[in-house]
Formats: C-alpha cells, structure tokens, sequence
C-alpha cells in the first residue's frame, strides 16, 4: 500500500501563527465550501495507489513528492503530469485507461476523515449553506460518496467537469464559481482545504481558508516561493476539524 508521507507539501506552510485567530475571526461564515479528498474523505491514499499502480505497468515508480504534486487538480491534468514522468510518448488517455479501473475499485473503499459528518452536520444545524468544491468529476464523487450519505447534506456540487468551470484548481473559479451558486461573496466563505492546490485556489478567490494537516505530516520551514501564502492572514492551519467546529459554533453563539 502506497502512503503519501506529506510533509514535503507544507514546505509552504508557517510553522506557527503569527496572525492569532482571535483577532481574525470575528463574524460567522455566510456559506462554507468544502474540498472532497482528504479533507471530507480520505481519499489520498487510494489516490495515491491508483497513480501508483498505473506506472507501475508502464515501468516507472512514482516516487512520494511526485504523488503530493497530484493532490487537489483535476484528473486530466494529472495525468499529463505523470505521462511526462514516465514517457511523453505515452497520451493521458493510454495512462487513464490503466488507472481509472484501478481507482474505482479502491475508492469505495474510502473512510470519512475524522470530524468531517460533525463539521458538515454543524454548519447544517446552524443554518449555514454549503457547498462541495472538488477537483473530482460528479461520476467519481458520486463514487466516493457512496457510503457517505451525511455528505448529500451539501446543497451544492461542484465538481472537475462542471459545465462552464474555466479552470481547476489551483486557479479560484472552482470556490468562485460556489460562492456565486450560494449567492454570497467569496469573502464571507469558510474554505476547508488539505492541499497546496486547494488552498491557492481559495485564497484567490477570497474566501477564508481552514488548511487540514494530515498527522503524518510535519510543519517544516516554508519555501521561498510560498512567501505569499505563508503570511496571509486568511489562511488557519488546524490538526483538527473539530478545531474549526469549535470556532463556527463560538461565532454563531456569539451574534445570536
């Protein structure tokens, strides 16, 4: 079994908060908008595998920071990226015809990520609207959610192959395109977000961004070219979702 050791995606990470989130957290979100893999599910690992596998029957080994880069974009464009690791002779279409089986098998198999039905369940409580932001097409959603009913909770999807998406992550059509369908501004969302790619995108776009850290990563110092994102004061890392439940319930508690 392939595991996906992350600590090399949060090279772009602060390895504390200089922004307090007492001082940035005042009002309660008007909408929350959520990421899919490895945030409401944990589906990385299966991710992972599939990739894996899939190079392997054309010779090559991924190795684990080539995995991380494939976290949070859209199928396609992943697999232009591993075709050019294995062989540039080799078309996406060859490369996603040996992968596609190989995920749909494992990604049933797919467990909530801790928190996740409590967060979601939370928000809907409160009367806050969600909505699903996800690289994954609708079919593989579909997929994926299968035994996850909680997730239909969510009064939106959108989704890797939604009509009129202009661009995946990390570009900020994804969460701009759920803000508009909610009818509230960018600015007044939660994201919650696992990788690179999903953060840019949200912060982009203007929302507040919840950044899960898995717990087989660590918070090493972060790259230079991560300079933006690593002093913007809209971006919460957390070791739990609980952590931001907590915060959603303190804040509508706090306006009621």
């Amino acid at each position: 079994m392939v595991e996906v050791q992350a600590a090399a995606c949060l090279d772009w990470m602060p390895t504390s908060d200089p922004f307090p989130l007492s001082h940035q957290l005042t009002t309660q979100p008007k909408a929350c908008l959520f990421d899919l893999d490895g945030l409401l599910l944990d589906t990385e690992p299966l991710h992972a595998r599939a990739w894996q596998q899939a190079a392997q029957q054309f010779g090559t080994d991924l190795a684990t920071d080539q995995l991380i880069k494939l976290q949070g974009r859209r199928r396609l464009e992943n697999a232009r990226l591993v075709c050019t690791w294995i062989d540039p002779s080799i078309t996406p279409e060859q490369l996603l015809a040996v992968r596609q089986p190989i995920a749909e098998q494992l990604l049933p198999e797919a467990k909530a990520m801790e928190g996740a039905e409590s967060l979601v369940r939370t928000a809907g409580r409160l009367g806050i609207p969600m909505a699903l932001v996800t690289s994954s097409d609708r079919e593989s959603v579909q997929r994926k959610i299968g035994n996850h009913p909680w997730v239909n909770r969510l009064q939106l999807m959108i989704c890797g192959d939604e009509p009129g998406l202009r661009a995946g992550k990390p570009a900020p059509h994804p969460f701009l395109m759920g803000a508009e369908r909610l009818k509230v501004r960018p600015q007044d969302c939660w994201a919650f977000e696992d990788s690179k790619a999903g953060c840019e995108s949200a912060l982009a776009a203007g929302c507040l961004v919840w950044r899960l850290i898995r717990k087989t990563e660590d918070v090493h110092q972060p790259a230079s070219e991560a300079q933006a994102l690593m002093h913007d004061e809209r971006l919460f890392a957390i070791n739990q979702l609980s952590e931001a439940q907590s915060w959603l319930e303190a804040l509508v508690s706090k306006d009621d």
